[in-house]
């Protein structure tokens, strides 16, 4: 799993989230960000309402909350999510965790301890590529 930071600046620089079962999620503040769920449509699901997204928690949980606000919440996409956002730009992954990308006709490297880093690292790049200064 990504860490919290990497997927902070995943988000920052444009990565969308719509809800899926089996996503991994905090809730972004400081006093409970340790806590990874996960959505299930057993205990926690996405909401949609035209003010926007909220993920319900169903039945008992450590403690009590009723429902987050998507905003209020950080996305730790997996490792297969990311590759998938990487699209066409994906050239390889190699042992010891390195993913090639191709941006703009250049291949460009990202090494990691692990994969979903490398994926990671890689979207991250090719996020902020699309940016215009």
């Amino acid at each position: 799993m990504i860490s919290s930071e990497l997927a902070r600046a995943l988000r920052d620089s444009g990565l969308v989230w719509k809800p899926q079962p089996g996503d991994a999620f905090l809730i972004d503040r400081v006093e409970v960000d340790s806590d990874v769920f996960y959505l299930s449509e057993l205990t926690i699901e996405a909401h949609d309402y035209p003010t926007g997204t909220v993920l319900g928690f169903n039945g008992t949980t450590e403690w009590a909350l009723d429902s987050v606000a998507l905003e209020d919440t950080l996305w730790l996409p997996h490792e297969h999510q990311l590759r998938e956002r990487l699209g066409a730009a994906f050239v390889s992954l190699r042992p010891a965790w390195s993913v090639t990308v191709l941006i703009d006709g250049s291949e460009e490297q990202f090494d990691a301890d692990a994969p979903a880093d490398a994926y990671g690292r890689a979207l991250l790049h090719l996020l902020d590529s699309f940016r215009v200064e």
